[in-house]
């Protein structure tokens, strides 16, 4: 998704249409069998998914805890649980679901591409730019298969975004805003510097990407950032320059939910998100002479999205591909250099670095 190339002119009425998304029904991917690495809230929802919406085959759930891993194996009819990671990455599948806190992303997949086997590694897919640029080169290495599970590159919304930027329908990309605040009951591991807590891998990780996939490499970056007794950051703002003149503003706190709205400024038109821009969802685009195109797209969470990820890894691994287009690890890399970037202004730093 680059604005680089885009036009500047504001294209006449009559040509303005929305592209389709090429999403594939994902029902039609290949059939591969999957192993569940730490069976957490996002490992059920991404279990829930695959089950009602594609055709893969859940077939084994690994945890350090074997009463964790029989009990998801109950839940969710899983034909094997084990009691470690390296049992399941020795087990007959075919692709491992990395679901782990996140500081212990990069060492389950290690562990799985040493073991032979394909990952899609839940967002972020490490801590910091260096455990991603070691995990692409170790599955390049290996001639293996690896990607970060950031679901909402997978949606049909999106790839209907890519496709206007790449024709220029917005003209020159100028502001990209975006934001994202949850709140989170006390005790949940967000709140515990031990697990890499904080706003900006859990929620900060989507409005980053989706600036860092329009506009590239920040050439400026100020930070601010608010601590909470807990010992993690609690809120971080940011704003950005790009070498071609183009800002970026995001937000991500702790403190209570926000609209998670986004909205990309081109010189021809504006794109705004409805809703939370990261869930699936709708989109307007507004022109300066009062036009407004639509794309509709059913409003939804988890359940309805991320079946996506799984179908077009499923479809890359069958063949014999090993990085998927929406979200290649270049793009990975891009997003956590500028979380990496922030965070060394605001003096943030996480477990094992």
């Amino acid at each position: 998704m680059t604005a680089e190339d885009a036009t500047t002119h504001t294209p006449p009425a009559k040509t303005r249409v929305l592209p389709t998304a090429r999403v594939p029904d994902s029902m039609d991917a290949p059939v591969l069998r999957w192993g569940i690495l730490g069976p957490g809230w996002i490992a059920e929802r991404f279990t829930e998914s695959v089950r009602a919406h594609t055709r893969q085959i859940i077939a084994a759930v690994g945890s350090r805890s074997p009463g964790r891993s029989q009990a998801f194996a109950k839940k969710f009819d899983v034909p094997a649980a084990f009691g470690s990671y390296e049992e399941l990455v020795q087990s007959d599948v075919d692709v491992i679901y990395v679901a782990t806190p996140h500081n212990f992303h990069h060492a389950a997949a290690v562990l799985a591409l040493d073991a032979g086997k394909h990952v899609l590694v839940e967002k972020p897919i490490g801590v910091n730019a260096a455990q991603a640029r070691d995990i692409r080169d170790r599955a390049d290495a290996a001639g293996l298969f690896a990607a970060e599970a950031l679901w909402t590159a997978f949606l049909p919304k999106f790839d209907v975004l890519r496709q206007l930027l790449d024709d220029g329908a917005l003209g020159r990309v100028t502001t990209v805003l975006a934001e994202y605040g949850e709140h989170f009951e006390p005790g949940h591991r967000i709140f515990n510097p031990a697990l890499a807590g904080g706003p900006l891998l859990d929620l900060g990780t989507y409005p980053l990407a989706l600036i860092t996939d329009i506009l590239g490499e920040a050439v400026q970056l100020a930070a601010v950032g608010t601590d909470l007794e807990s010992g993690v950051n609690g809120q971080i703002s940011a704003v950005m320059a790009f070498s071609d003149g183009a800002q970026a503003v995001v937000n991500t706190q702790l403190h209570n939910f926000t609209p998670t709205s986004a909205s990309i400024v081109g010189t021809a038109a504006t794109l705004t998100f409805d809703g939370r821009f990261n869930m699936p969802g709708g989109f307007s685009i507004h022109y300066p002479d009062g036009t407004v195109l639509r794309h509709e797209e059913p409003a939804g969470a988890h359940f309805e999205g991320l079946h996506h990820e799984a179908a077009a890894v499923a479809c890359a691994i069958h063949a014999g591909r090993t990085a998927v287009a929406q979200r290649t690890p270049a793009a990975s890399i891009r997003t956590l250099e500028l979380a990496d970037r922030i965070r060394g202004q605001l003096g943030i730093s996480y477990p094992g670095e």
